[in-house]
Order: structure tokens, then sequence, then C-alpha cells
């Protein structure tokens, strides 16, 4: 049998349907981006715990009792409060206080200073390294949002595929994360995330690199 393309496969089934439907912006695929450096953007978009499904929590939690020495290897050290609840109720991955050293010279003042509890001392993903050294694909373990970054699928008729962010606002996400900033030096959005469409298109069948070519 093939190995499921993510962990949590009801989300995938999920979003199936929808990304089978959605509008590709070009447009905004067409935005130059830079490539991320985590020694220099200290995974700044890692600041927060980023809320999860509840599959993902279930896979994330058998994922953290199985390989919990593995992951202890790597510097985690989680515990059993790896994940909280938000000011909504939902569960999210929960944080840490960071230190200067450990966020980005130029981290927006207006994001709270705390990190993933999931990141190593070199801002790595834990559950990216796990599934690695698993020989699983890269993206296996980590939450989609995670792995999507910046890019957003947006509901309405069709729903649209686009770029996350507004540079017009003061307190917008992904127009304040390294990896979303558009850069005037950069390459367009469709060449650097590549890989994260191409396992978008793998999801709903489609080839969305080929069509932000178009």
């Amino acid at each position: 049998m093939a190995t499921p393309l993510i962990a949590a496969q009801a989300i995938a089934d999920s979003l199936r349907p929808v990304l089978r439907q959605a509008e590709l912006d070009r447009e905004a695929f067409a935005r130059p981006l830079a490539r991320c450096v985590l020694s220099e953007c200290r995974a700044t978009c890692c600041h927060d715990g980023v809320v999860l499904d509840s599959a993902e929590v279930s896979v994330l939690e058998t994922c953290w009792q199985t390989h919990r020495h593995r992951l202890q290897a790597y510097g985690i050290a989680a515990g059993d409060t790896w994940w909280e609840r938000d000011a909504r109720g939902r569960p999210k991955i929960a944080t840490a206080p960071a230190s200067a050293a450990e966020l980005a010279e130029d981290f927006p003042a207006h994001f709270p200073k705390t990190r993933c509890v999931f990141l190593d001392a070199e801002h790595r993903c834990a559950w990216q390294r796990l599934a690695d050294d698993l020989g699983l694909p890269s993206w296996f373990y980590k939450p989609v949002s995670c792995w999507m970054h910046p890019i957003a699928l947006l509901p309405g008729t069709p729903p649209r595929l686009t770029l996350a962010g507004n540079p017009q606002l003061a307190d917008d996400f992904a127009s304040h994360t390294p990896c979303g900033e558009s850069c005037a030096q950069g390459r367009p959005a469709k060449d650097i995330l590549a890989s994260e469409l191409t396992l978008l298109g793998q999801i709903a069948g489609r080839d969305f690199v080929g069509e932000a070519l178009d």
C-alpha cells in the first residue's frame, strides 16, 4: 500500500474536493518572494502555536508518544502539555517564551516573543526532521497550515488558492514573516513554493505548478 501524502488523512480527504474546485490566483503566485534562511529568520512564522484540526491532534499525540525519545534527542522538551487551547477554545500547539537569541533581528515588535515548542535549537521543525529521518515525505506529520504558509485556501464560489497576507494591514501576520513578505530581488512565488503547490496538487489530482505557468 502506498504511503499517504500526509499522516492526517482526514484533512487530505476534506481538502481534496475544495482544492479540485479552487481557482488558482496566478497574479498572487507571480509575486516575488525570497526563500527562507532559518539562520536569519529563526522561524519567525513559528513564533505562535498553530491551530490544529482534531485529526492533527490525534496524529501528533500518537506520534509524540511513539517517537518521544527521538524527538527529545532533537532537544524537544514539550512534555505532556504540548498543546493548549486558544481564546476561542481551539486546540493549538503550545509555545514557550523566546530569548533574544532565538528571535530574528527584525522580529516584528507586535508579535508575542514566543516560539513553537517543537522548534529545535537551529529553528528547525521537529516534525519535519522526524519525517525525514524516518524516510517519509518531509511534511508527513507537520500541521497542514504550517507547511502551506504563506499559501491560503480561501472559501468562496469558487474557493481561491492564493497567498495569505495583506501588506496594507499593520497587524497582518503573513506579510510580516520573511516567507510571506514580498522581496523585490526574489523569485516568483510559484517557483519558491513549487513543493507546496506540488503536494496540494497531488492531494487534489491537479497540476497547480503547471497551471501557475499558464
